[in-house]
């Protein structure tokens, strides 16, 4: 997979418009309130309001527990710069993607989607050889993919399905599970409706 650029430093704060939205779209995403939100990081109200409206840009800190209350990992709220600001929330360059994940999980997701607004999340994910999950998902989502390359093996609702470069899935709200049978990655354009990230 070729190089991705790394995170901002710390002391950069990710950009103020396109975090408040991630932040919004998560909190909805999970069917959490401001109020519970608010009550679950100790902060107020009021902070939490102005963190979703790009008021307020939260700390690493208040970052990392937002990452941590809604099951993400902590890139996610890091944006690579925009060459082009005509292109913020509508392009995605290549070298520009947000990185999910590590290899030391065997999945690792790069976000094609400009940010999680919207109704829909696009992913780039690639499953290490040998990588699955084992523990039954369920999320009330509409999901879709695409093999790029690779062999992929999903089970949706209890039936396995052994895919290869070309093949295509697509569920709603069923329990899944996956797994790379092969001996190369498996590349799968996955998108997730609403966004889950």
């Amino acid at each position: 997979m070729p190089s991705r650029p790394a995170l901002q430093d710390a002391g950069e704060a990710p950009e103020g418009a396109m975090l408040a939205g991630d932040i919004r779209a998560l909190r909805k995403a999970r069917g959490l309130t401001i109020s519970e939100v608010a009550i679950r990081l100790g902060r107020s109200v009021g902070w939490v309001s102005q963190i979703e409206r790009g008021l307020s840009v939260p700390s690493l800190g208040d970052l990392r527990a937002l990452a941590g209350l809604f099951g993400v990992p902590l890139s996610l709220f890091f944006a690579h710069d925009v060459a082009d600001d005509a292109e913020r929330g509508v392009i995605v360059r290549a070298g520009r993607r947000r990185i999910l994940g590590t290899s030391d999980s065997g999945l690792v997701e790069e976000l094609l989607s400009p940010d999680l607004g919207g109704s829909f999340e696009l992913l780039r994910s690639v499953f290490a050889p040998g990588a699955e999950l084992a523990d039954l998902a369920n999320r009330p989502t509409e999901e879709a993919g695409y093999i790029v390359s690779g062999r992929f093996d999903i089970e949706i609702a209890g039936n396995w399905h052994h895919l290869a470069e070309g093949d295509s899935f697509r569920f709603s709200s069923k329990p899944f599970r996956w797994k790379n049978p092969g001996t190369e990655p498996a590349v799968v354009i996955w998108v997730v409706s609403p966004p889950v990230y």
